[in-house]
């Protein structure tokens, strides 16, 4: 056995920059007894560098040699393996070979069925300790643990798994990929134990098998099957920690669980590549669709109570080139029916929406994105209404929450009942109040229109990126202006913004490119606060949402301009002339009030150079 030291910058926790070259090398003899045969300290001494032993070893030949060394001298301070690899003469196997016995070391192929996984959990080495480091144990030979490198030169890696194991070491190396092959093995067993582990967290989920409320018991019938337990827990977790739709995505060496969380996507788990099918299989089964179809997109619902609460879940299924991808959506009705107060209006938006839902008759439209809460504002709205003495009526594709206190309507075009055919069929049913899902076509608007003008009031949405646009949207459809002036109340456009979570929270320097339309706004840029991410936000700094809105009422200045020039331009123009807050502006009073971040705003608004100030 015998000591061997290299001379090499290195930055130690410790270095003040006064220690020289010889005191790291004496250090570094000091480490460990590094396990080298003498015959591999004998090659060391006799090679110079990765050169020579790639001419000793006929990898190149003379003149590429020379045309080498003449860069390498050419170039001072340059490393000769990087001037090798560029040079293209030799692959980088043969470098990392090479390098191999320069430092004295025995190259290898390694593959994954070489290396003891039962070595893993002695040695308590992490996954991210091997592929940050490039270096992996792979078996025990006459008491020495062989340790396989892919960067030889990296001492202190090698140190650090000597120091952890209390083992005499001997290393080989071999090439970055099988270290990484050699990781994927290890991450895809560890997924197995981790599905397995799980599941004592499960909250009790319970089927609705039909609409009899034929319930049973996941629970027990978790014992007969893992799959089902496995899928129950996905559900009921995702229901727990309030995301509204789970991802279940397959890759090349696992399928990735995914919750969008206050809309944004986080990774939760992991399952191995072997038991999608199976649990796609066993979602198709819940939601009543054909388990042998993997060709085609699947729509279901499932209906589930979790913790004596019922919830629906809305199931999309969609062929990829690495198997089916489910798309789960929660349709909680707890979440859904909120208070006005809840939406998060200022108290002027909120009193004017307030009069917009007692009003005879009319159409009030709520815009925004896909996922921007526009349902919820809908529902809240109805739900203020006396379902009682009200005949409240709705129409939509697909039905997201069932209520009690009103007639619900599901679009199925491929039958023939679209919006327009279902809206004509209920006005002659007596309605007092109509919500329609979606102004998409010329047909369903005109026939709201109609409703509106003939003493009904509709509420309805549409997608448009703000409120004084929704107005040109309803003319490229296809209605007439004066009709538009004459039928169209009001116009609320939304957001939803992240709030700040309250147990992470603390003053926020804000950004010198936005510190000016800040102080612009009125808002002092050193009160400002964000959340540094803690266990209770996922380290994301957010918990829960909050709306952000612009109300645009129309009165005899916008049915003026609707009937002369109902150009975008010329809406948003009035619009800002009468004092209108924007949704920009709107947002960033709910920063100044601590609700919400200057970075959210900017995520779902645009800075408009002639804001108010």
């Amino acid at each position: 056995m015998a000591r061997f030291s290299f001379g090499f910058k290195k930055n130690w926790p410790e270095d003040d920059g006064t220690r020289d070259i010889e005191q790291v090398d004496e250090q570094i003899k000091g480490l460990s007894n590094l396990y080298i045969p003498e015959e591999k300290l004998q090659q060391v001494s006799a090679v110079a560098d990765i050169l020579d032993v790639l001419q000793q070893q006929d990898k190149i030949d003379q003149s590429q040699y020379e045309q080498i060394r003449h860069k390498q001298q050419s170039s001072p301070g340059g490393q000769i393996e990087q001037i090798i690899q560029q040079s293209g003469f030799v692959s980088d196997e043969d470098i990392l070979a090479a390098k191999a016995q320069v430092y004295g070391m025995e190259f290898r192929k390694i593959s994954p069925e070489q290396v003891d996984k039962n070595l893993f959990e002695k040695l308590n080495l992490t996954l991210d300790f091997i592929r940050d480091n490039g270096i992996c144990p792979v078996k025990v030979e006459n008491n020495v643990l062989i340790v396989a490198t892919s960067d030889p030169a990296n001492i202190f890696a090698i140190e650090d798994v000597k120091r952890q194991t209390s083992m005499e070491v001997q290393v080989v190396v071999c090439c970055a990929s099988d270290i990484k092959n050699m990781c994927e093995v290890l991450h895809e067993e560890t997924i197995d134990y981790d599905v397995d582990d799980i599941m004592s967290d499960m909250t009790d989920v319970e089927v609705v098998e039909d609409v009899q409320k034929d319930f049973e018991d996941l629970e027990r019938m978790a014992g007969q099957s893992p799959i089902i337990k496995y899928v129950n827990y996905l559900i009921s977790n995702a229901i727990n920690t309030g995301a509204s739709d789970i991802h279940i995505e397959p890759r090349d060496k696992s399928t990735r669980i995914r919750y969008r969380i206050d809309g944004v996507l986080f990774e939760t788990l992991q399952c191995p590549t072997k038991m999608h099918p199976a649990v796609v299989s066993r979602i198709k089964i819940m939601s009543n669709l054909d388990i042998s179809e993997r060709r085609l997109p699947q729509d279901g619902k499932i209906s589930v109570l979790v913790g004596g609460r019922a919830i629906d879940l809305r199931v999309s299924i969609l062929p990829t080139n690495r198997g089916e991808k489910v798309v789960i959506r929660i349709l909680d009705s707890k979440s859904i029916l909120r208070g006005l107060e809840e939406l998060g209006m200022e108290g002027d938006t909120l009193a004017e929406f307030r009069k917009q839902i007692v009003v005879p008759n009319g159409i009030f439209l709520v815009t925004g994105p896909t996922g921007s809460g526009k349902s919820t504002t809908l529902y809240s709205a109805i739900s203020q209404m006396d379902g009682e003495k009200l005949n409240i009526s709705t129409v939509e594709d697909p039905v997201e929450y069932e209520l009690d206190f009103c007639s619900q309507v599901h679009v199925k075009e491929h039958i023939g009942l679209s919006f327009a055919s279902a809206l004509r069929s209920l006005l002659r049913q007596d309605p007092d109040i109509i919500m329609i899902g979606e102004i998409r076509d010329q047909e369903t608007a005109k026939i709201a229109v109609q409703a509106a003008l003939t003493g009904h009031l509709v509420f309805s949405t549409l997608h448009t990126n703000d409120a004084a646009s929704s107005i040109t949207r309803l003319v490229d459809i296809g209605i007439d202006e004066y009709l538009i002036a004459a039928s169209l109340n009001g116009i609320l456009a939304q957001r939803l913004v992240r709030r700040i979570c309250p147990h992470c929270k603390e003053p926020y320097h804000v950004p010198d490119n936005i510190r000016a339309n800040i102080e612009q706004a009125g808002i002092d840029p050193n009160q400002l606060q964000h959340g540094t991410g803690c266990e209770n936000c996922r380290q994301s700094g957010y918990i829960g949402r909050v709306g952000i809105y612009e109300m645009l009422i129309i009165d005899d200045a916008f049915r003026e301009m609707i009937n002369s020039d109902c150009s975008v331009a010329a809406m948003r123009r009035l619009f800002r002339e009468k004092g209108n807050k924007t949704l920009y502006i709107d947002g960033l009073r709910k920063v100044a009030a601590g609700m919400t971040t200057i970075d959210e705003v900017l995520r779902v608004t645009e800075i408009s150079t002639d804001e108010p100030e």
